[in-house]
């Protein structure tokens, strides 16, 4: 799977939310569907947010890249430490965490 293809389609179809306080919040209030987080999240914004998913039982999926290449996947101009999926529309993201627990 494509996993920078399938954002983008979240993207156009759906609802994300990018950027780290707002995905925090989506956490805190149990919006979120989903959470990817770039390889290089800083370690204090990763605990905060693993944190809140964990209360929301939120699944995280950890983007092989960095933020720039998260921030690319996201057609967005600037580095992406995390974003949320709150509706994923007609992309098939949601089977990347189904995947993640089989295994």
């Amino acid at each position: 799977m494509d996993v920078a293809h399938e954002i983008r389609v979240a993207m156009s179809t759906g609802k994300v939310i990018v950027g780290s306080k707002q995905t925090i919040k989506a956490c805190a209030f149990g919006k979120a569907k989903l959470v990817i987080i770039a390889s290089n999240c800083p370690e204090s914004v990763r605990s905060q947010i693993e944190y809140y998913a964990k209360l929301s039982g939120v699944p995280i999926y950890v983007f092989p890249g960095s933020s720039w290449d998260l921030g690319a996947a996201c057609r967005k101009p600037f580095m992406v430490a995390s974003l949320a999926i709150i509706d994923p529309g007609d992309s098939d993201i949601m089977s990347l965490v189904e995947k993640e627990e089989v295994g």
